[in-house]
């Protein structure tokens, strides 16, 4: 069973605990990594100031509210990187507003998916998580 490597981006202890809480429940093991602003996230990937000796992650987990630089700053410069723009990006975030879902679009992210909430709405994250990574172990 291959193992993913996630990063997630979130400022938000309660949705960083049930979302690891809930990957879990995945069919896929998962290893996750937590940064809680869009600054560190960044540097995280381009492997900068504090983490120099980061891994490169399967898959990013986003917030598009996160201090320091929003999730679609974030997600620019991602995919504006050739050595970062093919890693999948999937918007994990509490904005059902229209255009914030085409704006993450139009910025080149893999998948929108509205968090869920109450604890027990995690089985259908996990759902399409595991869908998700499924095409991916393909």
């Amino acid at each position: 069973m291959k193992k993913f490597k996630v990063l997630m981006i979130e400022d938000n202890p309660g949705d960083v605990l049930l979302t690891s809480e809930a990957l879990k429940e995945s069919k896929f093991v998962v290893d996750i990594e937590v940064i809680n602003n869009g600054k560190e996230g960044v540097d995280f990937l381009f492997q900068r100031g504090d983490f120099q000796t980061s891994i490169r992650p399967d898959l990013v987990l986003l917030d598009i509210n996160l201090p320091l630089k929003t999730g679609h700053q974030v997600l620019q410069e991602i995919k504006a990187n050739p050595s970062t723009r093919d890693i999948p990006v999937i918007m994990l975030t509490t904005s059902s507003i229209q255009d914030d879902i085409l704006t993450s679009y139009q910025e080149q992210a893999s998948c929108y998916i509205v968090k869920p909430s109450e604890a027990h709405q995690y089985v259908e994250f996990i759902q399409v998580f595991d869908r998700f990574c499924g095409t991916l172990a393909d």
